[in-house]
């Protein structure tokens, strides 16, 4: 693989964590200790970031080096958790705390 190939893959992924986290570039920047532009770079496919800073990121993103720097086209599982909840299954109470659960989990991810 080209490095030119390579940095579309990289930026691909990092794009795509940066919107499941639901974080900048400028955040990301700030995070890693680098500037806007090295980060702007990365996601734009123009150079690509020292192996320190993918560790980094892998941190960042709860994920492996290989989820950020290799092609995952029709590879990523399908991350989706359905639930059915029936009126009288759960108390009122107990639906509160289910909530305050998934919201603290979701919280964890920032």
């Amino acid at each position: 693989m080209s490095e030119r190939e390579f940095n579309v893959i990289f930026s691909e992924r990092l794009r795509y964590y940066l919107k499941k986290y639901e974080i900048t570039q400028l955040e990301l920047s700030k995070r890693l200790g680098v500037g806007t532009t090295s980060v702007y770079n990365w996601c734009n496919g123009i150079k690509t970031p020292r192996m320190d800073k993918v560790d980094a990121m892998c941190e960042i993103f709860h994920c492996k080096r290989s989820d950020l720097m290799e092609d995952k086209t029709d590879k990523d599982p399908v991350n989706t958790i359905a639930a059915h909840f029936d009126g009288d299954e759960y108390t009122p109470e107990e639906l509160d705390e289910i909530k305050k659960f998934a919201e603290f989990v979701k919280s964890k991810r920032k």
